[in-house]
């Protein structure tokens, strides 16, 4: 399983439960990345999908101790049940958010970060990967800038 990632400079994720600055580079590598793959999402994260809807193209698995009554979308009430529900998928991806990453991340082998080169105010935090023993930048993936912000899509691995 991977988890896929945009983070800032302070490796901040979001604030008031949005992405304070999102580039559309990033989003574009996030549908390419995660297309005709399972995703694993927390409520809070979906209610932020446009209309709150399931992202096209994706198997949702929604990890909630809450029902969600959302079409299209199955739901895990833990970890475990949602590592099972996947277990026959090709690919999985743990896309958010900050409860979910920090539930989900020990189960990963991959991350893809997006680091987005600013820092604007955050309340919610990514595992600062790059000063963890558990894991290592493998690749940068693909760098630019888009409206004057530098970025960086790395893929890190779990140290063997």
């Amino acid at each position: 399983m991977d988890a896929i990632v945009a983070v800032y400079d302070d490796w901040g994720i979001g604030c008031s439960g949005d992405q304070p600055i999102a580039l559309s580079a990033d989003r574009k590598f996030f549908r390419t990345t995660t297309k005709d793959s399972t995703v694993i999402v927390g409520r809070k994260t979906l209610q932020a999908f446009p209309s709150g809807q399931p992202l096209p193209k994706r198997r949702n698995i929604v990890l909630s101790r809450q029902g969600v009554d959302v079409s299209g979308i199955e739901v895990a009430h833990s970890p475990e049940e949602a590592m099972e529900m996947a277990s026959q998928d090709r690919q999985v991806f743990v896309i958010g958010g900050g409860n979910v990453y920090q539930q989900m991340l020990p189960l990963c082998d991959r991350v893809y970060v997006t680091k987005v080169h600013t820092t604007p105010e955050s309340d919610t935090w990514f595992e600062n990967l790059d000063a963890s023993p558990d894991w290592m930048l493998e690749q940068i993936l693909q760098s630019g800038e888009e409206d004057g912000i530098r970025y960086e899509m790395c893929l890190y691995v779990r140290n063997p």
